[in-house]
């Protein structure tokens, strides 16, 4: 394929962050997806959008929630954090001992009306929970075709809590940030399509105990966090590494920082690649389409990966709030495509059905339990290979 007119042929550097799962907000996106599954677990018709902040001492969840479930909120609320690691106030949050408040209503009756008439609308014909657009992005620079800035940020921030949870690095507490950069060049043959060449910089910022030396800190993220995580080939002399630069950080989690769902919607995505619609995942059924129409576009950015189809591929949807047909699809591979778009497109919308109540039936998105949303609510929705992400199966495209 001959290169395409329009991009620039040097090198670039690209940035990328991630939080791990003690971080406040994310905490909140945990509690929020938590009290989703139970409520899915029992009434998988539950209309849920379910919002969590947090602050010193304080956790307080809100929102609307129509169900036949019987949910114990405050239960759920203490067993996320306490799951998390935040069992004292030295660490962040006490989760047997913190104030819990709960402030649920139920959905709008004038929207339960206009989405799914109030349960007696058809599957085809349950209409978006609001309007808005969403995108879903791929990219086949990785094996999970995500982009490699966005999987090393969030692999590094999963490690890290595997080693403070598994005993490795004891001195480790729940909240952390990782930040990587890659230097990246165009495809001489396509230019639209990416190639990483080397990482240019990685950042951890990682809560630690009071006693533990920065030289002792700096040694085991080294160790056992970056070695095992950052493929070596992308490593050389020449890279750039801040390890807690701030020199302590000791106070973290809700006493540090506030805390609220809905705020870390690059790092559940693609690290700021390809484009986003603005609208958080967390705490919400898949009525609400900031949420399904997202992960569908996923699955078509990736199957159209996947088939060979482009190297890179970035799918858009657009939805009216109580109208189950989509006001728009857009496929965009950024002139890496062995078709032009639009038939790439034509293909898309006979393979994928984008009406909000299909895409819940075929990604089977009603099926609440298990931590099955609560387990996207940390280390990102996508480039997953658990079998409960059913978003990441790939679809035909012919």
């Amino acid at each position: 394929m001959p290169a395409h007119q329009g991009f620039p042929v040097q090198d670039f550097l690209f940035t990328s962050e991630s939080v791990n799962e003690g971080h406040p907000d994310k905490m909140c996106d945990q509690v929020s997806d938590a009290i989703l599954d139970a409520c899915l677990e029992q009434d998988p018709d539950s209309k849920v959008a379910c919002e969590t902040c947090t602050k010193t001492n304080m956790v307080m969840v809100f929102g609307e929630i129509t169900t036949k479930a019987k949910v114990d909120y405050e239960a759920i609320v203490r067993k996320t954090c306490r799951e998390i690691g935040f069992t004292s106030a030295d660490v962040g949050l006490d989760a047997d001992k913190c104030k819990v408040l709960v402030y649920i209503e139920e959905q709008s009756p004038d929207i339960g009306q206009s989405v799914h008439g109030m349960g007696t609308k058809a599957l085809e014909e349950i209409g978006a929970g609001d309007q808005g657009h969403m995108f879903g992005y791929a990219t086949d620079e990785t094996p999970e075709l995500m982009p490699l800035t966005h999987m090393i940020a969030t692999n590094l921030g999963k490690k890290l809590t595997d080693v403070r949870k598994d005993g490795t690095c004891p001195w480790l507490r729940p909240d952390g940030k990782t930040q990587v950069t890659v230097e990246y060049k165009r495809d001489p043959e396509c230019q639209g399509a990416l190639v990483p060449k080397r990482v240019h910089t990685i950042l951890i910022s990682t809560q630690h105990s009071p006693d533990v030396t920065n030289e002792q800190i700096r040694k085991d993220l080294m160790e056992h966090v970056i070695k095992p995580v950052v493929p070596a080939k992308y490593l050389d002399d020449k890279t750039i590494f801040h390890l807690n630069p701030s020199g302590r950080f000791v106070i973290g989690g809700p006493h540090g920082d506030a805390g609220l769902t809905g705020r870390k919607i690059i790092i559940d995505t693609y690290g700021g690649w390809g484009a986003h619609g603005g609208g958080a995942f967390s705490g919400k059924d898949p009525t609400k389409v900031d949420r399904s129409g997202a992960y569908i576009c996923r699955q078509a950015a990736k199957s159209i990966v996947a088939a060979g189809l482009a190297r890179r591929a970035l799918v858009q949807v657009s939805y009216s709030i109580g109208v189950a047909e989509p006001l728009s699809v857009h496929v965009d591979t950024y002139q890496t495509g062995t078709k032009p778009d639009e038939e790439i497109l034509k293909m898309v919308k006979d393979a994928f059905k984008f009406r909000p109540g299909l895409i819940g039936k075929m990604l089977d998105l009603k099926r609440g339990g298990n931590n099955r949303y609560q387990k996207t609510a940390a280390y990102g929705h996508f480039g997953r290979s658990d079998p409960d992400f059913t978003w990441e199966q790939v679809v035909p495209i012919k």
